[in-house]
């Protein structure tokens, strides 16, 4: 529940497959690279063509032709994962800048989907556009889709350590190395429904209180609105495309988990509970105005072992405005006895988030939804 620390940097990584990766640098065959691919998350554009990011599962797809692609990044902290035709071929770990190629293809038409696995709340990555190899091409995105999906959240939400397998991940490569937003429970459940998805995730941050009471004088409200969560005052411009049909709110874990210190603003559990409430619904607040009245707004919650406050309270929230008449707004609870919490640091593991999928699938399948 804590926010990752940096790792060092490591080389590239191929998974098993076809295909094969090399790095050269620098990708200055990207240049006027830009809209022949499909966005899917927060990024922010530069005059260059390329685009910068932070939040988790940002991903970009594409389609050419030919035998290979060319990948253009910049990015020093994070992972990445190369689909070609829906399959996993290619690992990036850490790629810096570089153009990675992958090739030994048939000679026909494929897409291409490069997703970033993992958190960098302290520096932003660097996307320069996909590149054809001499005798391919490179051919016009794919299309939007119609249904549309915002995940807000902590690391839960963000995938943390859900690939370990194990609770202590230091000697297996780190929580970077085995996490991974795109098995996480919104990614899972948002490509069964062949949904566009957008995961806001900050691990370690509550909605008024982070974990174990650290960096007091922020919260996830503090970042919600940035492309890039390392710029101070950053805001994202939403281009009028993103008009989600559900937002699935997953705030209060950090919260709650640990018990208040000495020191903290909130004397009491119940103080804490009050000053959540307030903060909730004027969260809530934001969310209807800038998405309107027909957006669903979910509001989730996890069991935890040591208070029921979390349920309680997200419970609460959500009657209060059923009470003011907003029908829209609606309650998610979850657990299950088969949870093993075998991600790092006691996280969700990936038979947990596909659990959490299905949990989550039943509840959408619950909302009179028309898309």
């Amino acid at each position: 529940m804590h926010t990752p620390g940096r790792l060092s940097r490591r080389t590239l990584m191929t998974a098993a497959g076809a295909g094969t990766v090399a790095a050269i640098a620098p990708p200055a065959q990207a240049s006027g690279a830009r809209a022949r691919y499909h966005t899917v998350g927060r990024v922010k554009s530069a005059a260059d063509g390329w685009v910068r990011y932070t939040w988790p599962g940002i991903c970009f797809e594409g389609r050419f032709r030919g035998t290979g692609v060319g990948i253009a990044l910049d990015d020093a902290d994070n992972d990445y994962d190369v689909q070609i035709d829906g399959t996993t071929l290619v690992t990036l770990v850490t790629p810096g800048r570089t153009l990675s190629w992958v090739d030994g293809l048939s000679d026909a038409e494929h897409g291409v989907r490069l997703v970033k696995r993992t958190e960098s709340p302290w520096a932003a990555g660097r996307f320069g556009g996909f590149v054809a190899p001499p005798g391919g091409t490179v051919l016009p995105g794919p299309r939007a889709r119609s249904r549309q999906i915002e995940f807000i959240g902590d690391s839960f939400t963000a995938g943390y350590g859900n690939v370990s397998g194990t609770r202590d991940c230091s000697t297996n490569g780190g929580v970077n190395r085995n996490s991974n937003a795109d098995l996480a429970f919104g990614a899972l459940t948002a490509r069964k429904l062949n949904a566009d998805y957008q995961i806001n995730a900050f691990s370690g941050r509550g909605m008024v209180r982070n974990y174990n009471g650290s960096s007091p004088d922020t919260d996830f409200r503090t970042y919600y609105d940035r492309a890039l969560l390392n710029v101070e005052g950053d805001v994202w411009r939403n281009p009028g495309t993103w008009r989600p049909q559900v937002v699935v709110v997953g705030l209060g874990i950090n919260d709650f988990s640990t018990p208040l210190n000495p020191g903290e603003r909130w004397g009491t559990e119940d103080e804490l509970v009050a000053a959540y409430e307030t903060a909730y619904q004027g969260f809530l607040d934001k969310l209807r105005a800038r998405y309107g009245p027909k957006t669903f707004l979910v509001v989730s919650a996890a069991h935890l072992s040591n208070t029921t406050a979390f349920a309680r309270a997200t419970l609460r929230i959500v009657q209060e405005r059923n009470r003011q008449g907003d029908d829209r707004v609606r309650h998610w609870y979850y657990d299950d006895p088969g949870l093993d919490h075998l991600g790092c640091d006691w996280h969700p593991s990936l038979n947990d988030h596909r659990i959490i999928s299905g949990l989550l699938d039943d509840c959408l399948a619950g909302l009179p939804l028309h898309w």
